[in-house]
């Protein structure tokens, strides 16, 4: 561990507040949605689950500290904002149909997810260099993030290597951008901004 970055608390805590916006409260908020049967939440959710799962790549990717995952990291903090307000009829149906107290949480996560991911990816745009550096894994700024990764993979994946766990990653990012190339060429152009298909 290189003890002199001195941004490495920073780093710590962004994967805390990752944990806590992007899987604790909208885990939460999907329960509660499906108790209360408020459908518009739940949709927009369950697609906010799938472009973020992005994020559960990277981490994957990074335990076998694979350049890409810098790329993947950042485009997942540009995807989840666009996720969460992109969709007009989903929007609509949460300003006009949906009250109480599960409106006002879910709201209010949605715009603090969003200024912490718009944060999130102007701090690491600088990190972005790290992918394409033929010595990342010598260069402590770079290895800084894989810390937190490695710490995962001894809590809940003691006994497979980083190899396949990084093998894992690379099979499900090729789904990932297999599955986006077909909703931005083919779906969108149908469907629009619209979540519920024509």
């Amino acid at each position: 561990m290189d003890y002199n970055i001195w941004f490495r608390p920073f780093v710590w805590i962004d994967y805390r507040l990752a944990v806590l916006f992007l899987v604790i409260i909208p885990l939460i908020l999907l329960i509660w949605a499906f108790v209360q049967k408020a459908e518009s939440i739940q949709r927009l959710l369950s697609i906010y689950w799938q472009v973020s799962s992005l994020v559960a790549i990277t981490i994957y990717l990074m335990i076998a500290q694979y350049p890409v995952s810098f790329i993947s990291g950042l485009i997942a903090r540009i995807l989840i904002p666009i996720s969460l307000w992109f969709w007009v009829d989903l929007n609509d149906e949460i300003e006009y149909q949906t009250s109480g107290s599960l409106k006002l949480i879910f709201t209010s996560w949605r715009w603090a997810t969003t200024v912490y991911c718009i944060l999130g990816t102007l701090a690491f745009i600088p990190f972005l260099g790290c992918a394409f550096s033929g010595n990342m894994l010598k260069t402590p700024y770079c290895r800084v993030w894989f810390e937190a990764p490695l710490l995962f993979k001894e809590y809940f994946h003691a006994n497979s290597k980083a190899e396949f766990l990084g093998f894992l990653g690379i099979i499900s990012l090729v789904i990932y951008v297999l599955y986006l190339s077909y909703f931005v060429l083919i779906k969108l152009g149908k469907q629009g901004r619209s979540a519920t298909p024509q």
